[in-house]
């Protein structure tokens, strides 16, 4: 939790007060370099039976494999020179959640001697850090797992924003290597004291904002940015100015020096966020009709109907590029992608000890997700109805797990900020989710697997149940007025999710209610914002054995898939009351909107009043640039840069929501064969769709 807000800090700054360390020229030799590099801080837990670090090292194996490319054929056409190349480079890994980040001149003394090659051209690097997280601790609760997995853990997360960062760079037209702890052609500690990340301290590498250890990723590169230069030694008012009150409390929107604003009071494995103690109930606050609710196809999804033709020929083409009209999107897909392989795979012969208690491994499942950079977890039962009939072959699914650990990745406040939900950086913030998401899933996935226990990544790439049903079962949010969306009381509709399907005993989590279905019912604001009218003003409905407000999906597919100014669309989010910073005031309108019923209607005015929603220009760090047939060019159709729309309300008397109900679907084996959606039909459905209320009397409840 923070006191003060970051809305007037650029993110290229990052979380750290770094521009406050005083500095050599960026050409110096690093102060008490010696000729060799120290050692870091290390952990001094020695991996046990069941340490997560064979799980980990598949994967850091796996993004090992993707860090050198073939640049694009063309170099983009980047706005602006050296100064926004390191801007825009830093604030992209401040994007993938580095704890600290910075440009430099790569030292000729960093090579080994066989990389003479890339010492001519890549003269410029990039520099990750991820430090090690805290909590990881003997006696709390995933020790044996994690004890010992601490570098192992950063250094997977390290390398992923190098690989990431690489690509980038390549599909920009430049070329880019990244290099890891598991493979590399830099001493990456001499490189992170040139960028000025690391200093020597008593004869160790630290970095100056912690005393634990880290993991570090690099890029080098033949792309030209502004290089940052290595610390100088700090007299005591340079320590006071980078060090004193104003860092530990975080002032001015750092990440305060003080550990407990920094959340290291809590443990591990219930996060960062209090989700333990918003109210828990046993029935979901919309009411569930499971014995009513049919499992469906994927073929169903209307992302998936135009791949088939069923929208017509033009979203086939739409889709095909829908999740990688950007050179950053790209970059993330290509390694979803890349992971599909792994989701699913041998099983140890025998579980391991221990591993049978469902509070226990509850506990530690959650505690690993979060070490792997999630940011809430749940846990459910899967009900048959979450689980696809048919996958998008067509073939028929039978369940075969029966828990979910379900894992939420926040989109991003900070670029939530400076977009307008609908603009080019949109689908990349869906991607960097998904892409996330998979990582964590798959290494949870393959370290259960390592125990004896089945477990099965489902990810946005390949899934065989639905995540909705499943994140609204797992008490991680509440269905929402967005409509097949659930809301959590911390990040809004700000999330993405990923899903671990498992036969290892978990004790499952309750649901959750913080009063959003009267808060919702009040508060139209997304229905307003939505630029194509897609999310519904009227009442709830029941829709397949749910209590929704049901939105209009073709139209939102539709939009999402077709939008020429931007490469997605999060407008809902952008502009969500519930899309907060998290600040300490904050927590406290949440509360008053949780605990004070009658407020409700006031706190969604006030949120107009105050222009939340509206586009943070200090945010807006992208680039607003398309990739097209393997190239990065300017937008032809420019770009959405919308504000809030107060009069958007004013299609709320005419608008018609068509709804598709499962008897509508096309057939599962219907795989490339078109199957046109009856829309007229579909809106006589939605007009004539069941309330809730009817329902209730209906069957007795």
């Amino acid at each position: 939790m923070r006191l003060f807000s970051h809305k007037r800090r650029p993110v290229h700054l990052g979380p750290h007060c770094a521009e406050r360390l005083p500095r050599l020229a960026p050409d110096a030799t690093p102060n008490g370099w010696t000729g060799t590099t120290p050692s870091p801080p290390t952990e001094k837990a020695i991996p046990g039976p069941q340490a997560a670090v064979n799980a980990f090292a598949r994967y850091q194996e796996l993004f090992d494999a993707a860090r050198r490319g073939v640049p694009a054929p063309e170099r983009a056409p980047i706005p602006g020179g050296p100064d926004e190349v390191a801007a825009n480079l830093a604030a992209g890994c401040y994007f993938l959640d580095a704890d600290a980040t910075a440009t430099c001149l790569v030292p000729r003394d960093a090579w080994s001697s066989e990389s003479t090659a890339e010492m001519v051209t890549h003269r410029w690097a990039v520099v990750v850090l991820i430090d090690f997280a805290h909590g990881v601790e003997a006696g709390r609760p995933g020790d044996a797992w994690m004890l010992g997995s601490q570098q192992a853990a950063a250094d997977l997360r390290a390398t992923e924003l190098a690989v990431i960062t690489a690509g980038y760079i390549r599909n920009l037209g430049y070329d880019a290597t990244a290099h890891s702890a598991g493979a590399s052609d830099l001493d990456l500690g001499r490189v992170a004291l040139q960028a000025g990340l690391l200093e020597i301290c008593n004869g160790e590498l630290r970095s100056p904002w912690s005393k634990r250890g880290f993991g570090i990723g690099v890029v080098t590169t033949d792309l030209e940015a502004t290089p940052q230069a290595p610390l100088a030694p700090r007299s005591w008012t340079d320590r006071l100015r980078s060090h004193g009150p104003r860092w530990w409390f975080g002032f001015g929107g750092t990440r305060p020096g003080w550990g407990r604003l920094r959340g290291e009071c809590r443990p591990l494995h219930l996060g960062s966020y209090p989700m333990e103690r918003v109210r828990r109930v046993s029935e979901a606050t919309t009411l569930v009709l499971e014995e009513e609710i049919p499992r469906v196809p994927q073929r169903a999804s209307f992302f998936d109907r135009p791949i088939h033709g069923d929208l017509g020929t033009k979203f086939v083409e739409d889709r095909k590029v829908f999740a990688i009209k950007t050179p950053s999107a790209n970059a993330y897909v290509s390694m979803i992608r890349s992971m599909v392989p792994h989701q699913d795979g041998l099983i140890a012969d025998r579980t391991a000890p221990g591993t049978d208690d469902s509070d226990a491994n509850a506990s530690s499942v959650k505690a690993l997700a979060h070490l792997l950079g999630g940011d809430m977890v749940g846990i459910c039962r899967i009900p048959l109805h979450a689980w696809y009939s048919h996958d998008a072959g067509g073939e028929p699914i039978e369940p075969y797990h029966q828990n979910a650990i379900v894992i939420l990745l926040d989109q991003g406040y900070e670029t939530m900020e400076g977009a307008s939900g609908d603009d080019w950086i949109s689908g990349a913030q869906s991607m960097r989710a998904y892409m996330r998401g998979a990582e964590i899933a798959g290494v949870i996935a393959e370290h259960l697997r390592g125990l004896g226990w089945s477990a099965r990544s489902q990810t946005n790439a390949l899934s065989h149940v639905l995540h909705i049903p499943l994140v609204l079962d797992a008490g991680l949010g509440e269905l929402s007025r967005i409509g097949e969306l659930v809301l959590n009381p911390f990040v809004g509709p700000r999330f993405k999710s990923v899903v671990v399907t498992t036969d290892l005993p978990l004790t499952p989590d309750r649901h959750i209610d913080f009063g959003l279905q009267d808060f919702c019912e009040k508060c139209t604001k997304c229905a307003r914002e939505c630029p194509c009218g897609a999310i519904s003003f009227t009442d709830k409905v029941m829709f397949n054995g749910y209590e929704m407000w049901k939105p209009d999906a073709e139209k939102c597919a539709k939009y999402r898939l077709g939008n020429l100014k931007g490469s997605a669309c999060g407008r809902c989010m952008k502009t969500c009351p519930y899309n907060t910073e998290g600040l300490l005031s904050q927590r406290m309108w949440l509360w008053a909107a949780i605990r004070l019923p009658f407020l409700r209607r006031s706190i969604a005015r006030w949120d107009d009043r105050v222009k939340n929603g509206s586009i943070n220009l200090v945010k807006k760090w992208w680039w607003d640039l398309e990739f097209v047939d393997g190239r990065t060019v300017e937008p032809s159709k420019g770009t959405n840069r919308r504000e809030l729309d107060m009069n958007g309300g004013r299609i709320a008397s005419k608008q018609k929501i068509a709804m598709y109900f499962a008897d509508q679907n096309p057939p599962p084996e219907a795989v490339g064969v078109a199957v046109k959606p009856n829309r007229k039909e579909a809106v006589e459905r939605g007009a004539a769709a069941e309330s809730p209320a009817m329902a209730r009397r209906r069957v007795g409840r």
